[in-house]
């Protein structure tokens, strides 16, 4: 019989997307995870931004220790030690010190997780990753992300900043499979030929566009290829090869024996299995079977945050 966690063992944990917060009094195991509470993100207004947090909290305190945390995971740069986030869907947070003021008004510590990472984390501790020491957390859905777990704990590197493999000038300039010149994309971090711009949706959409097949969506490509239609083959190629050179050097530099993977194109085992022989032949380890798979967690933000927040409670 499947018991509800202690008050000991609760956490508050925030899911915050552009458009709703979600929050929910979880515990670590799987399927721990409370009744989710949601309202609008205040995203233009700090003040309201603040008041929303607090009354999703204190309506959820009930069962809840008054030391316990409160996580807040979020698209977007989260800098653990300063307690800020910075995310485009939410300018009323720049430059806020968002946790400081919760913390003050609740009376609770507050900690701040970027998405990626508590994907990662979720699925390390209670996922795909279960069991391995160095797990990466690949994010590839409308773009590129990711995050790395070492002996279950999430690695917070300097500002925040930790497994982006999506940002960095790495496109291959002439493919094999395409065997010509392939321009490289102006990406929206400023550099030029991120893996941001070819390896999530939208760029496998525009890599079809580019090696000169009539537009199509990201779904349209998949289904194409799986029923064997030439053209989105051909696209597939191309973008496994190519993703799979940051991939393969993000693996390589970590030392991750298991990459997690999440987001729309990332859950989709068959691409998946496509992506991991080509990455399979780039890194240095060896591996008998699959690197690649695909994420476990369902609700991976409010898991990872759970997660954070234990850890948070027994540091303090």
């Amino acid at each position: 019989m499947k018991h509800a966690p202690s008050a000991a063992q609760r956490i508050l944990v925030a899911d915050i997307g552009g458009s709703f917060v979600r929050m929910a009094a979880t515990g670590t195991g799987p399927g721990d995870i409370g009744a989710v509470q949601s309202r609008p993100t205040p995203t233009d207004d700090f003040a309201a931004f603040l008041d929303a947090l607090s009354d999703l909290a204190r309506g959820l305190s009930a069962g809840v220790e008054p030391t316990a945390p409160l996580i807040l995971a979020t698209a977007g740069l989260c800098d653990a030690a300063a307690g800020t986030i910075q995310a485009a869907n939410i300018p009323c947070l720049a430059g806020q010190p968002v946790a400081r003021l919760l913390s003050q008004r609740l009376g609770r510590p507050v900690g701040v997780l970027n998405d990626a990472d508590a994907f990662a984390l979720a699925e390390a501790v209670q996922g795909a990753g279960r069991g391995h020491r160095v797990v990466f957390g690949a994010i590839i859905g409308t773009g590129i992300g990711g995050g790395l777990v070492v002996d279950g704990r999430p690695v917070r590197g300097h500002g925040g900043l930790v497994g982006e493999w999506g940002h960095g000038p790495v496109a291959n300039r002439i493919p094999e499979t395409l065997g010509r010149p392939l321009e490289r994309i102006r990406c929206g971090c400023g550099q030029y030929g991120c893996a941001d711009t070819f390896g999530g949706a939208r760029g496998l959409e525009r890599l079809h566009a580019m090696t000169g097949h009539p537009p199509a969506t990201s779904r349209e490509i998949t289904v194409r290829w799986r029923d064997g239609d030439p053209e989105a083959a051909r696209t597939i190629a191309l973008w496994a090869e190519m993703l799979s050179e940051p991939l393969a050097l993000a693996v390589n530099i970590t030392g991750a024996s298991i990459v997690a993977t999440g987001g729309g194109l990332g859950r989709d085992e068959a691409l998946m299995a496509t992506l991991d022989r080509a990455l399979r032949l780039r890194i240095l380890s060896r591996h008998e079977g699959p690197i690649l798979h695909p994420g476990r967690i369902e609700q991976a933000a409010l898991t990872g945050g759970a997660i954070l927040g234990q850890q948070m409670r027994q540091s303090l």
